[in-house]
């Protein structure tokens, strides 16, 4: 198994390796990996697998597209592409709540797609009246002139371009996309959400922009996740900000601790959350899965 992972996976199980070599840094990953896992009385299941066919696509239904978007940003100097969906019968006379969906370390804006096709999944909740109307943004989480996954993925300078994504993220493409879209601007229609290295992003972001945010969803959170107390020093601010806090890990996920300290944390604190923990790895099986559950709670 483990040698099967791909890129995207071994260097989310890394970033804090501390490693400037890609090989040396896939090497960690490995070691990363095969932690033990231990599971307490809280690991358990809250939802089912999703159901077979869910990210088919249907015919009969109205489908969304994506495009893609692209906006200058102050971060990097250079202009910036993100993919964008927008939901079946999309129109500028209405406005729609948006999601913010981040990828994983050897990712881009095109690895959700390939990975669990977001907008077919979005397509039929969205037809079966089981999800909002949502607009969905897949940016590039690398805030670097050169955002491509390539070369020494691995090394501080292109770890540190997932920090820079922050200013990047609420600075210009926030701005850009509300400029560009029929969008809901305030923070009760905006959500951010990701896996491995986007998990936490998302975590590191959302919990210190309670301002922009009121929707949280983390997959399989990656070592970038920084400790809970430091990201919820004030656990009464959280309760009052947040609809939804979204936690999800495999139980075969060598990383599951990251996202078990969060847990811990929220529940010490009464802080209200979802914690799924299926029988997955750190794979596209349970962020796809976790994508199907998170999607219908949004919004409502």
């Amino acid at each position: 198994m483990i040698k099967n992972l791909s890129l995207t996976v071994l260097a989310g199980l890394c970033v804090n390796s501390g490693l400037s070599g890609q090989d040396d840094g896939a090497e960690q990953a490995r070691q990363n990996f095969a932690r033990e896992i231990v599971l307490g009385a809280d690991d358990v299941r809250m939802f089912p697998e999703a159901p077979v066919g869910f990210k088919a696509p249907r015919e009969g239904i109205a489908h969304g597209r994506i495009e893609a978007f692209r906006y200058d940003s102050g971060v990097t100097g250079t202009e910036r592409v993100a993919n964008v969906y927008l939901p079946p019968n999309y129109t500028e006379a209405s406005s729609y709540p948006v999601l913010y969906l981040l990828h994983g370390i050897g990712g881009d804006e095109t690895e959700w797609m390939r990975f669990t096709q977001p907008n077919t999944i979005l397509d039929n909740l969205i037809a079966d009246g089981k999800a909002e109307p949502m607009i969905v943004v897949l940016p590039n989480g690398r805030a670097l002139p050169n955002d491509r996954a390539e070369g020494e993925i691995f090394s501080p300078e292109k770890i540190e371009g997932f920090a820079k994504f922050e200013k990047d993220l609420i600075d210009y493409l926030i701005p850009a996309i509300d400029a560009k879209y029929a969008t809901k601007t305030d923070r009760e229609h905006r959500a951010l959400a990701g896996l491995s290295m986007g998990g936490g992003q998302t975590l590191n972001f959302c919990l210190t922009h309670l301002d922009t945010f009121a929707w949280l969803g983390a997959f399989s959170s990656a070592p970038n996740t920084k400790p809970a107390e430091e990201l919820m020093p004030d656990p009464e601010a959280v309760k009052k900000a947040l609809k939804l806090f979204y936690l999800s890990c495999g139980n075969k996920d060598g990383l599951i601790n990251f996202s078990q300290g969060i847990q811990r944390y929220l529940k010490k604190h009464d802080i209200e959350h979802i914690w799924n923990v299926d029988d997955h790895g750190h794979d596209a099986e349970t962020w796809g899965s976790n994508l199907y559950h998170f999607s219908q709670r949004l919004f409502r």
